[in-house]
């Protein structure tokens, strides 16, 4: 999985010196050269942005415990993405005050959407982890109820057998004042 990213690396890096080195030339390029060189960077930015798309879906079957670092990388990437996208604009139109808005519209927009991005991250995987807590609570609910039934009928055989002994001391006890009382009567009347 990380070589199929490390190698969409390479293309990109390379696709993006290709880029900003004929995006440098296109001011230089007589109008005819020119067109030829805007249609050209203009298919190898599309290019680019495949080749991001297709680290991103790499990244997103990493592991979450591996991710970071790549997620970083795509940071990165982007960003670098957007600023040949917005040098090319910048060549295009030859407005400096323009370039520099969009520039940081386009940064600030990026940085929103890379937040946003972290933030929803970060509930999803808490969600899950709290997802995984209830589950885990549930079965101990689960168990201890379990546990509660059998210490319930523990307990009631119990409260039985005390009842039994209870009763069979009573018993013993009424056949013993019983016995006593017999033999003083037969001991008494025997003179």
């Amino acid at each position: 999985m990380s070589s199929d990213f490390e190698g969409y690396e390479q293309d990109f890096a390379v696709l993006t010196a290709e880029i900003t080195g004929k995006i440098a030339r296109v001011p230089r390029l007589p109008p005819d050269e020119k067109k030829q060189m805007v249609a050209n960077v203009e298919k190898q930015l599309e290019e680019a942005k495949e080749l991001l798309e297709q680290m991103d879906l790499e990244v997103r079957e990493i592991p979450p415990q591996s991710r970071g670092m790549y997620s970083n990388r795509m940071r990165s990437y982007k960003q670098e993405m957007g600023k040949l996208e917005t040098d090319f604009r910048a060549h295009l139109l030859h407005n400096t005050e323009r370039l520099e808005r969009s520039s940081r519209r386009l940064e600030a927009g990026y940085q929103i959407a890379v937040e946003t991005e972290q933030i929803g991250q970060e509930m999803l995987e808490n969600l899950s982890h709290d997802r995984e807590k209830i589950q885990r609570a549930r079965e101990r609910l689960r168990e201890t109820d379990a546990n509660l039934g059998k210490s319930s009928r523990v307990l009631t055989g119990m409260l039985r057998r005390i009842i039994q002994n209870r009763i069979l001391v009573v018993i013993l006890g009424i056949i013993l004042v019983i016995t006593i009382l017999t033999a003083i009567t037969f001991s008494v009347r025997k003179p």
